[in-house]
């Protein structure tokens, strides 16, 4: 084992790896050169492998222990790492919303440099913000056009409804001078969005609240943090501060992530809780639902090649993702 260079564990890029695991109730530790994880029951103890190679994060959650040799080598493999409450919410260490990050000082310059570039000027930093706002819809349509599953539930993007919501959405964006303004008709759209899906599935009286112990709101709270993984472990590997936000507050330390996850979760999180909700699936079900629906649709690579084209100012790749 000390014979293996972290390199080698990197052969498949973070945009194309297929594994985010949450886990709860074992013990996460090394053995025999793999990471492994270990439940126990009253008969026997059972190892299950961890492919660290295939996998850019996980979950720890309730009843969770890890030990140091296991964290060097989800550090080498270069594996987000990230504490939370039971079902993968809320995220935390102790009382700080924290990702153990692997560290290296190899990791790329060109994507910060970039991102520095425009963030300190304020008409630069709202332009890149439109643009972020613009992806998410292009994803949006990318996504509910293919996916057949999602259309037999009723969300087709050609509907009059989500035609008439984009078209006062592209407006005010466009129009937009501050921040703020793009805040609000981003809630307005989301709105208009959980409105849709609520339709679709007979949950009729939904309201969004966070704290809310419905189906609905707690799959739309459990995807978003998966959400938040990809988008924490996309920033990690170009190298860019999670505090150099470009919508939500640029006080806010984390407040990057919530930009870069909010590229994916209209168009894959929120069609999903609802759908998963209606058909009184388990927490597990609808973790594995999302996770396959991130891999469907390429989310990871889309994330990837949106951050670098802002970061580089050039358009962004089609296909697949250079990292």
């Amino acid at each position: 084992m000390d014979d293996l260079s972290p390199s080698d564990l990197k052969v498949i890029l973070h945009s194309k790896r297929a594994n985010m695991y949450y886990l709860e109730y074992c013990r996460v530790m090394q053995k025999d050169g793999r990471v492994l994880y270990l439940t126990e029951s009253k008969k026997e103890n059972l190892y299950y492998n961890i492919p660290i190679a295939n996998t850019t994060v996980l979950l720890l959650g309730n009843g969770t222990s890890i030990t140091q040799a296991a964290m060097r080598m989800l550090s080498q493999a270069g594996v987000l790492v990230g504490f939370c409450g039971g079902g993968g919410t809320p995220l935390h260490m102790a009382t700080e919303v924290e990702w153990f990050t692997p560290q290296s000082e190899y990791r790329p310059t060109e994507y910060l440099q970039g991102w520095l570039s425009f963030w300190f000027d304020d008409g630069k930093r709202l332009e890149v913000a439109k643009q972020f706002q613009n992806a998410r819809i292009d994803y949006l349509q990318s996504v509910w056009s293919k996916d057949r599953e999602l259309k037999s539930h009723g969300f087709v993007f050609q509907d009059d409804m989500i035609q008439t919501a984009l078209a006062t959405f592209h407006q005010r964006t466009d129009k937009a001078t501050q921040t703020a303004e793009l805040l609000l008709t981003e809630a307005q759209l989301t709105k208009v969005l959980y409105k849709y899906a609520a339709n679709n599935t007979g949950l009729k009286n939904f309201t969004r609240q966070h704290d809310s112990t419905t189906l609905a709101n707690d799959f739309l709270n459990h995807g978003n943090y998966l959400a938040y993984g990809l988008a924490a472990s996309c920033l990690w590997v170009l190298g860019i501060p999670h505090g150099f936000a470009v919508m939500h507050g640029k006080t806010r330390r984390g407040a990057l992530v919530f930009d870069v996850a909010d590229l994916i979760k209209d168009a894959v999180v929120l069609p999903w809780a609802f759908v998963c909700a209606k058909e009184n699936a388990s927490e597990q079900e609808f973790r594995q639902q999302v996770l396959q629906a991130f891999i469907d649709h390429q989310s990871m690579g889309f994330m990837f090649n949106t951050i670098k084209a802002i970061a580089l100012d050039k358009p962004a790749e089609q296909g697949d993702a250079g990292q």
